[in-house]
């Protein structure tokens, strides 16, 4: 469906296929895997994103290196173009909309203890729409690029385009080699990690080296992308890590252990959605998350 006016200079108007296709190649970072996720030839995707780069008059993505990068302008773009289609499926639903799916994406750790209860109760009170739980290595859990409706985060997020809520705080822990000296400690100071290298996740963690004192920061860093290679570092004595209390309970591992910190500052957990048209459920699931943290 085309958005109904022509663009003189620009050709033909700008239609729904080319905001998904800009949306996949956002996503996937390669055309080709774009192109296998909307089920349609490269060539297609890449004329179609060179036709909405026309029409705008800006260069959205950078093909400069074999793995695409969005410009400032495509970033910019990027969420206002996941509103849009979000909405546009949702006008044209042709089933009762409360019953799609609703997507709470993460990028670790979920809801730490009140996941379950969110879980089961959401299962109980609103069964016609299933709420899907979904893991996404992504600051915003992929709510940026409008894979999810909502997600489940951690520390500040400065993301433009979403809405944030914080639901409750968590204490933060050390994790540290089950098997190294620090593991048999009641609890440690974040200076007590400084004399080794710290292991960050620089793709959805919520832990920077601005956590420690300017004159006082670990020796080394050691940078992961997910939480598996976070813990896999750890246990292999590669350093150690800061988290929200609640990976003790959700992400167990016999070479981790998880030690109080007494110094960190506590780490917010936020429900946060895009700005704008969302999922008509959305409303019963802030109110189901703030029942369940309040009752616990």
């Amino acid at each position: 469906m085309s958005t109904g006016q022509e663009s003189g200079s620009h050709g033909r108007g700008i239609e729904v296929r080319h905001l998904r296709a800009f949306l996949a190649v956002a996503g996937e970072g390669s055309v080709t895997r774009a192109a296998a996720r909307l089920g349609v030839t490269q060539p297609v995707v890449s004329r179609t994103l060179a036709a909405l780069e026309r029409h705008l008059g800006v260069r959205l993505v950078d093909r400069s290196t074999h793995h695409l990068a969005l410009t400032p302008e495509g970033a910019d773009f990027r969420d206002k173009a996941a509103v849009a289609v979000a909405a546009f499926d949702e006008a044209l639903d042709p089933g009762p909309l409360r019953h799609r799916p609703l997507r709470l994406g993460h990028a670790w750790s979920a809801f730490g203890p009140y996941t379950t209860p969110l879980l089961r109760t959401w299962q109980r009170r609103h069964p016609g729409t299933p709420l899907e739980l979904l893991r996404i290595d992504d600051r915003t859990a992929g709510l940026a690029r409008g894979e999810v409706d909502a997600a489940l985060l951690r520390g500040p997020v400065d993301t433009p385009g979403l809405v944030t809520e914080v639901l409750f705080t968590e204490g933060r822990v050390a994790a540290v080699a089950s098997d190294g000296p620090l593991a048999a400690r009641a609890s440690l100071s974040l200076a007590d990690l400084t004399h080794d290298a710290v292991v960050l996740n620089t793709v959805s963690g919520a832990t920077t080296l601005d956590l420690w004192p300017p004159d006082d920061r670990p020796a080394a860093t050691v940078t992961v992308a997910n939480t598996d290679d976070w813990l896999t570092a750890i246990a292999a004595g590669r350093g150690s890590g800061v988290s929200g209390a609640s990976t003790t309970g959700m992400h167990p591992h016999a070479g981790v252990a998880y030690v109080p910190l007494d110094d960190a500052p506590p780490l917010p957990v936020l429900l946060a959605h895009r700005d704008g048209p969302g999922h008509p459920a959305l409303p019963l699931l802030a109110a189901l998350a703030r029942e369940i943290v309040g009752g616990g």
